[in-house]
């Protein structure tokens, strides 16, 4: 009853008029971004986090999320239509582009639109059961417990990075070390300013995330020079009963498994829905059809991609550790709003955080119906040009990076941080552990320093407490357990090395 309470709770903040019009305006972007292959999610929210500046807290945070949840809605059009797929729509492209060829766009299109809005549902009944109870547990941690937990976060490098572990950790490092730079919180004293009184208040978390995520983002795609052409097939969007009830079955499956993997770190959309797919093909009734153009293929994984993407707030919010990049950025928003996601959120903000579940569920209205029945006139996005949107976005993000301190200096900053995330790309470099090191250091230094003057500098406090001395070990046992792995992977490959030359003696 207390959900229920506190879901009533919710509502009333979700459903105010500046609410809704910050849900719709999120979920609209969301889903045009969904649909334009190159600019994700993760780009988007770093170019408007600037404009959140005023726009109230809980308005800002709800159409933040919309982008991001929107946007797992809208990739699976352009990937069922074009078979042009974002990170989270791989899978939709097998089945649903197979059911396009066969001219079956119009149902392959409803199923991942209802799919998605039932995976979105169940999420939002997990998120509301699961998030406030961590919640709880979380508030028993003290300095120590928290200096623990950053660590965990650290950790959290391997899973959040796309590239080599050890890449992973490096650009984690300089992270720590962008920080670091400004004026110490205890000794007053300036740290790697470099005489610059620029750099006194420190470097500001939009222009890093801006510079590393959007302007590289979009150079690299002006870069790439994409050409694509519209489609022009026919939509016919209603199924028949027969249909509709070999949706529900696979649409249930994957939010189940979307919603476990979305909790998990190293999960979230894009392993849920090979999970999900993967569930389909071994217990589906029609598993044979799967890969060749059926429902199912569609379903399981729509459903699965958007319970995972509303899930994966679920760390973020109970305990502060984001799990994957989108939510490194979604703390930096809530940071940037004056709100410490983490133990004391729910019970100090709690008008924010039951305000932000409701409002996913109003989403998920809205992109319902911007989905199905509007998807034919979304189509049309396609004919914009590259060349005339991108460069367009990049205007309005240097006029939105000046408005953060009316600073032109912030404008050199972030084009620094652009070019620094373009080079980052070329090279193979993830820029999200950097956001991670970036917003974790400063809280890891301020919770050890607290601890060890609680301590008189006994470092012992931090395996007496039980809450540390787990956390620490877990951290300890991971270590172990990639070493083993590490060593593992060397040993074969070795093995492997050896194996053609020792079939070339023999054969001699």
């Amino acid at each position: 009853m207390d959900i229920l309470h506190n879901l009533a709770f919710g509502f009333s903040h979700a459903l105010t008029w500046q609410n809704l019009m910050f849900c719709a305006i999120g979920c609209t972007v969301g889903t045009l971004v969904g649909l334009l292959p190159g600019l994700g999610p993760l780009a988007t929210i770093s170019l408007l986090l600037p404009l959140t500046y005023s726009i109230p807290t809980t308005g800002a945070l709800i159409m933040l999320a919309g982008i991001y949840y929107g946007a797992q809605y809208g990739d699976s059009v352009s990937a069922i239509t074009m078979k042009i797929p974002h990170a989270s729509s791989i899978v939709a492209c097998i089945d649903g582009y197979a059911m396009t060829l066969k001219g079956k766009t119009g149902l392959a299109l409803f199923t991942a639109g209802f799919s998605s809005f039932i995976g979105g549902t169940v999420a939002i009944v997990v998120l509301s059961s699961l998030a406030p109870t961590l919640g709880e547990v979380a508030l028993l941690f003290g300095p120590t417990d928290y200096c623990a937990l950053m660590l965990v976060g650290f950790v959290c490098v391997s899973f959040v990075t796309t590239g080599s572990l050890l890449n992973g950790l490096a650009m984690c490092l300089i992270g720590v070390l962008l920080g670091q730079i400004g004026t110490d919180v205890t000794s007053g004293q300036t740290r790697y300013t470099f005489d610059i009184p620029f750099l006194a208040d420190g470097v500001g978390l939009v222009s890093i995330a801006l510079g590393c995520f959007g302007i590289a983002e979009i150079t690299k795609n002006l870069d790439a020079r994409e050409e694509r052409s519209p489609f022009n097939g026919k939509i016919d969007l209603i199924p028949t009963w027969a249909e509709f009830k070999r949706i529900i079955p696979s649409a249930l499956r994957g939010s189940v498994v979307g919603s476990v993997l979305g909790i998990l770190p190293g999960g979230g959309p894009v392993i849920a829905q090979f999970a999900a797919y993967a569930l389909d093909k071994k217990v589906s009734k029609y598993k044979d059809e799967i890969g060749q153009g059926a429902i199912e293929g569609v379903a399981g994984q729509a459903a699965a991609d958007e319970a995972a993407a509303r899930t994966s707030f679920i760390p973020l919010m109970s305990i502060g550790i984001p799990e994957n990049a989108v939510m490194a950025l979604m703390m930096a928003a809530f940071i940037i709003k004056g709100i410490q996601p983490g133990p004391n959120m729910i019970s100090g903000h709690p008008e924010l955080f039951w305000g932000l579940v409701a409002s996913m569920w109003v989403g998920n209205c809205f992109l319902l119906l911007l989905n199905v029945p509007l998807v034919r006139y979304w189509l049309s996005v396609f004919k914009i040009p590259y060349a005339v949107l991108f460069p367009s976005i990049l205007f309005f993000c240097c006029i939105g990076t000046y408005s953060v301190n009316n600073n032109l200096d912030e404008i050199f900053v972030t084009a620094g941080f652009g070019l620094a995330g373009y080079l980052f790309m070329r090279l193979g470099l993830d820029a999200a552990p950097l956001m991670l090191g970036f917003i974790l250091g400063p809280m890891l230094e301020e919770n050890f320093r607290r601890a060890m003057l609680i301590s008189r500098g006994h470092f012992s406090v931090f395996v007496e407490r039980p809450i540390s001395g787990t956390l620490l070990g877990l951290i300890a046992a991971f270590i172990v357990w990639q070493l083993v792995a590490f060593f593992r992977k060397s040993r074969k490959a070795r093995e492997a090395a050896l194996l053609p030359t020792a079939n070339t003696a023999t054969a001699a």
